[in-house]
């Protein structure tokens, strides 16, 4: 797939025609830039003036937990959206976006996305932007609901059915190993295997590694609740 191709598919320039695409980043000064694994594209506690889209490779945004631990908030790959929260702010990140591969990234300064040029193309952006950004909260909110239960299998059986309605059917993978699932569930990584193990010996799931079955998904809503 190529560049064009790509920045079509994202929720920012979905509707816009290859043309009017290049004429607009043309416009708004778009760059884009190569990070080699491990490079800080976004380090928290500093602002962000651009929003980036993933072109090849993939990234991880983070944050710090309080015993110095770092909690993934979500991962990208081509296609994906970032900074488009956090660039309108007047706060600083709270979060380090990481190069999880060597990727190519563009980038757009914030402040003339949101400066309107009187084009169609410029409208629907901004459109999409504000789009996006509430497709994040609510995803944020989802995530802030999951943390909240009592017990871990309540968090995995919420966590697994909300993955499947993602993929559409009941068998899936997930974008994250068992660490980073742990991590990613405020948990233990041994009591998290533990309890999948559990869960899988009593006819709720199946799995391997990042792939999962649910087999009672009627019986994990309830676990979930």
């Amino acid at each position: 797939m190529d560049d064009f191709a790509i920045l079509q598919s994202t929720p920012l320039f979905r509707g816009l025609s290859a043309e009017a695409l290049v004429r607009l980043l043309d416009r708004l000064g778009a760059v884009r830039r190569s990070y080699i694994r491990g490079a800080v594209l976004v380090r928290a506690g500093q602002p962000s003036h651009s929003v980036g889209v993933i072109l090849a490779g993939s990234i991880e945004a983070a944050r710090l937990a309080p015993d110095g631990s770092r909690l993934p908030i979500t991962r990208m790959g081509p296609g994906g959206v970032f900074g488009d929260v956090l660039g309108g702010s007047s706060l600083t990140s709270p979060v380090t976006v990481t190069a999880r591969t060597s990727c190519e990234v563009l980038l757009i300064p914030y402040d003339r996305l949101l400066r309107p040029d009187g084009s169609a193309a410029g409208q629907l952006v901004l459109q999409n932007l504000v789009r996006t950004i509430s497709d994040k909260y609510f995803l944020l909110a989802r995530r802030v609901d999951l943390l909240l239960l009592h017990s871990l299998r309540a968090k995995v059986s919420a966590y697994l059915l909300a993955e499947a309605e993602r993929a559409g059917q009941l068998t899936f993978r997930i974008p994250f190993t068992r660490a980073q699932l742990a991590d990613y569930l405020n948990c233990d990584r041994s009591a998290l295997s533990r309890e999948l193990s559990r869960m899988q010996r009593e006819g709720l799931l199946d799995t391997y590694r990042s792939s999962f079955k649910l087999l009672q998904p009627d019986a994990l809503r309830k676990l979930s609740q």
